[in-house]
């Protein structure tokens, strides 16, 4: 498998946090909101309330994303490329299970 990203942006190595750090630090928070966001609408009790945490959600989501391109635009984060098959097996592993939900 190859690797599909950008040229790595150098940041100062040592103990002290660099941009690297806080973007990495900032990312994984961001994605622990997101999920306890979805939680939160789960189990929201009236429709207006549930609105309000999509709201929320959405831009925490939209921020996230933000985020993830910057990072993948200083090479800070990669991709691996896959092969058409392997992405078919995993549809149809996907398929299989989500249809296994309705039985």
């Amino acid at each position: 498998m190859s690797k599909i990203g950008n040229t790595v942006t150098k940041v100062p190595m040592g103990i002290e946090l660099n941009e690297k750090d806080y973007c990495m630090c900032l990312l994984t928070t961001i994605k622990e909101m997101e999920k306890n966001y979805v939680v939160a609408m789960t189990e929201a009790s009236n429709e207006w309330l549930y609105d309000k945490y999509k709201d929320i959600f959405n831009k925490i989501s939209d921020l996230q994303r933000k985020l993830y391109v910057e990072m993948f635009r200083n090479g800070w984060y990669q991709l691996e490329s896959v092969s058409a098959t392997k992405l078919d097996e995993k549809y149809t592993m996907l398929d299989t299970d989500y249809k296994g939900l309705s039985d």
